[in-house]
């Protein structure tokens, strides 16, 4: 009778799987901070730039891939 070792599943962090999104080529994309609300005062140029998504740093790329272990 053989002994079968099942590995247990990683769960994703949701929190995390909703705030950023990884592209084809593998780049972890964010949304930029500070467009929710006080927004009458910034000009229309610095709220068109906090529309954009940006790329995350590499710094945190060791603990994306801990946090979203099955979409690298």
């Amino acid at each position: 009778m053989a002994i079968k070792i099942v590995k247990t599943k990683l769960k994703t962090k949701k929190c995390i799987s909703e705030r950023v999104k990884i592209t084809g080529t593998g780049k972890v994309m964010r949304r930029k901070g500070g467009k929710s609300h006080l927004n009458a005062h910034k000009s229309s140029a610095r709220k068109r730039t906090l529309r954009k998504e940006v790329e995350c740093d590499k710094t945190h790329q060791k603990l994306l891939k801990h946090a979203l272990p099955y979409a690298f």
